[in-house]
C-alpha cells in the first residue's frame, strides 16, 4: 500500500510541474540577457582618433587581488605613438583562469581605459586560450579612427585629450553595458555591428546641440 501511495505522490509532483511556466533557457540559441552592470570581459578603450587610452601605468595590475593582469609599459616616440601620453602598454594580458571579475581594476584605472562589457562566454578547452592579449582586448576602430601608431590628432598634449573626454569620450561611453552579445566582441571587423556606446554617445551629442540651439 505504501508503495502505491508513494508512486502517486511522485506522479503528483510531475503533473503539478506540467502546468507551470517553463523556465528552461533555450541556450545558446536564446542566451539570457545579463544585467546592465554585469561584469564581463574587459575592454581596452580608444580615444576618438584611435589612439589607445591605456598609458601603461600598471595600476590595474597592482589593484588585481587575483594577480590576473600583466602589463608591460613602453615609451611613445614621435615616430611610434600609440597613446597621447609618454607611455603606453606594449604588452597587456588578462588571465581569465584567475580573474574573479571584481572590477577593482576598473576602479584603479586613471584614464578610463579599462572597462567591462556584458560578454560572459569565456569558456575555452585550453588554459592558454584563457590568457587574452592586448589585441583581443582592444576596442575595434570606429568610423573616423585610425590604427595606431600615428601622431596626436586631438591636440598637442595629453591634457587636450582628457579635458575633452566628457564631450567626446571615444569608445568608453557605454562599454560597461555592451549590447554586442556573448562571443561577438572580437578584434576583426563585423559588418553592420557598431561598438557599444556609439549610439548612446551620438544621442547625447545630438541632445547637447539641441540644448545649445
Amino acid at each position: 500500500m505504501g508503495t502505491i501511495t508513494g508512486t502517486f505522490k511522485g506522479f503528483g509532483v510531475t503533473f503539478s510541474h506540467m502546468f507551470r511556466k517553463v523556465v528552461t533557457t533555450d541556450y545558446p540559441f536564446k542566451p539570457p540577457v545579463s544585467a546592465p552592470r554585469y561584469h564581463g570581459r574587459h575592454i581596452l578603450n580608444r580615444h576618438p582618433d584611435g589612439l589607445e587610452k591605456c598609458i601603461g601605468c600598471e595600476l590595474c595590475a597592482w589593484a588585481c587581488p587575483a594577480d590576473a593582469i600583466f602589463v608591460e609599459g613602453g615609451d611613445n616616440t614621435d615616430e611610434q605613438r600609440f597613446s597621447p601620453g609618454e607611455r603606453y602598454a606594449s604588452v597587456y594580458q588578462i588571465n581569465y583562469a584567475r580573474c574573479i571579475f571584481c572590477g577593482l581594476c576598473i576602479e584603479a584605472c586613471p584614464t578610463r581605459s579599462l572597462t567591462m562589457s556584458n560578454e560572459y562566454e569565456l569558456a575555452r578547452d585550453n588554459r592558454q586560450d584563457l590568457i587574452f592579449t592586448k589585441e583581443q582586448l582592444l576596442a575595434p576602430l570606429l568610423e573616423g579612427m585610425e590604427q595606431p601608431p600615428h601622431p596626436m590628432r586631438l591636440g598637442d598634449s595629453e591634457k587636450d585629450y582628457y579635458v575633452g573626454a566628457l564631450d567626446n569620450p571615444g569608445t568608453s561611453a557605454g562599454a560597461e553595458t555592451s549590447p554586442m552579445g556573448p562571443g561577438r566582441y572580437q578584434v576583426e571587423e563585423h559588418p553592420g555591428v557598431t561598438f557599444p556606446g556609439a549610439e548612446q554617445a551620438a544621442q547625447r551629442a545630438a541632445a547637447g546641440k539641441g540644448e545649445g540651439a
